[in-house]
Parts: structure tokens; sequence; C-alpha cells
């Protein structure tokens, strides 16, 4: 995706959120505030974006968070449970996570670089997606970065067949 499609792909995140009057979180790992970063570059942001929270390591991911302690940082539980904590913490509609190994070597759990875990949360659903991107550390967080926007307008428009989980 083009960085022309990213800003597409969030001014119609943008527009499907305002019409709703919701209002959306950001809890991130790998990404460094990417995704928020992006999702900032969209328009009338102060509408819809409540904010993001950057947990790199596990301790802020516990302490602020609420994610287990003994969880596996590179799991959907760890997604479900960054992006449920963000959206308690901020108190939104919608929220997404993203968290996973951005390389360039695998991490000491032994998942490879590239795995990336995704997962957004609203009232109704709570869905995640596994990952397996390839490239150096900044192409891992920027396919990232379109796979969060990607599952977050999923998440807002609902499309058939979305697996959803919980």
């Amino acid at each position: 995706m083009s960085d022309t499609s990213l800003d597409e792909a969030v001014t119609n995140l943008a527009a499907d959120l305002t019409r709703r009057g919701a209002r959306l979180a950001v809890a991130e790992s790998l990404t460094s505030g990417a995704v928020g970063t992006a999702l900032g570059r969209g328009p009338d942001t102060q509408e819809w974006f409540a904010g993001s929270v950057v947990a790199y390591q596990m301790a802020t991911k516990t302490h602020v968070l609420g994610v287990d302690a003994d969880i596996d940082p590179c799991s959907a539980e760890c997604a479900i449970q960054l992006a449920t904590g963000v959206r308690r913490l901020v108190d939104t509609d919608y929220a997404v996570a993203v968290t996973g190994v951005g390389g360039p070597d695998a991490d000491d759990a032994g998942h490879p670089a590239g795995t990336v875990y995704i997962a957004a949360v609203s009232d109704d659903a709570s869905t995640w997606r596994l990952h397996e991107f390839d490239g150096d550390p900044a192409a891992v967080i920027a396919q990232s970065v379109e796979a969060a926007v990607a599952l977050l307008r999923e998440v807002v428009n609902p499309v058939s067949g979305a697996r959803r989980d919980a």
C-alpha cells in the first residue's frame, strides 16, 4: 500500500467514525507510535482519534494497560488485552493494538521477525489477525500500520466472513 492508499484508508475510516460519532484509541508495541502517526494525518482527528499508548516494554503493557504479566507479548491474547486495556483507559468505542516482532532477528521466545498480531475491539467484537510480514524492521512496521488501519475499517464496517473471536 502506498502512502496515498494509506491516507485514503485513514480518510475513509475517519468518515465512518465521524458519521457514527465514535472515537478510537491505539495501543502500540513494535510500531512505536507509527499507527497513531498515520491516524493523526487523517481529517478531523480531534473528533474521532482519542489517543495512543506506546507500550513497548512488557512492564508498560502490564502497568498501564493491564496486560497479564505472564502472557506471551507476541500473541493474539496480548494484542486483545492491549486493545481492551487502551479502550478502557481512554474510554473509546473502538481500539486497535499491534504487537509482535519487528526484527531483524527472532525474539527470545523464537518468534520469527515479521510475526505481528493485530487486534481490534469494540462493544460487539474482539477480532484479531496474525501476519507474517517480510522485510527489514521498517518494512514490517509499514505493513503493520497498513494492516491495523485495514482491521479497524473492517471492525467499524463489518464485512461478511470476518473472523470474530470472543
